[in-house]
């Protein structure tokens, strides 16, 4: 077995139903696939900025040792502002570069009510990541392939922005098939989720992340 580091920055979107947990059960199964050990850096409702000012995030940066720094920039941030988002990752790219680890970018997803704005946020992402070379995870390209499907599943909380849980399980997905390839194992969490709807959810992720290599 294998084994990765990996710091997240970012939000509510990373810690909510810890996404960080769900990519690492679909990553490893017994002594199979890639043990992750992942650390947190996240504030409600936090810009990749407002990290760089703290701190907190660039010191556990430079205290260890890390394979992958995921990136997630404040949710509508990319949509009402590329160029700040733009800014605010090349700064903190910056930083890692100095380092050994990785940078992963975490593309997000447009509002429920708002779906015409995932253009401009998947562009934003993508627009830096080819321009830098880094490697970005499509979880919003994922998140619109599945909710374009009939019927389909709810992605989204009551709140029309933050994921349910299977929001954030096809997510993991999207880490996964991005950075590992296919799943070895299985998220003891993802039992609260319907078999056939986790099925529909993993093989999504796979047609999205495959289409985009």
């Amino acid at each position: 077995m294998t084994s990765a580091r990996v710091l997240f920055i970012g939000n509510s979107f990373t810690v909510r139903n810890d996404l960080p947990a769900l990519w690492a059960g679909l990553a490893r199964s017994g002594d199979k696939g890639t043990g992750i050990d992942s650390q947190v850096v996240a504030a409600g409702g936090a810009s990749l900025r407002q990290h760089l000012n703290k701190g907190a995030a660039t010191a556990l940066l430079n205290e260890s040792a890390w394979d992958f720094v995921v990136l997630q920039e404040q949710s509508t941030l990319p949509i009402k502002n590329p160029k700040r988002t733009h800014e605010n990752i090349l700064d903190f790219h910056a930083l890692i570069d100095r380092t050994d680890a990785r940078t992963i970018l975490y593309m997000t997803w447009a509002r429920l009510n708002a779906p015409e704005t995932q253009s401009v946020l998947s562009a934003t992402y993508d627009d830096i990541g080819a321009e830098l070379g880094l490697t970005v995870v499509p979880a919003g390209l994922a998140w619109q392939h599945v909710l374009s499907t009939e019927p389909a599943p709810t992605l989204h909380d009551a709140d029309n922005s933050h994921p349910t849980l299977a929001g954030s399980y096809l997510a993991a997905c999207t880490f996964q098939w991005t950075l590992f390839g296919a799943p070895v194992g299985e998220p003891e969490a993802a039992a609260n989720i319907p078999e056939e709807e986790r099925l529909a959810l993993l093989a999504a992720a796979r047609h999205v992340c495959e289409e985009r290599t």
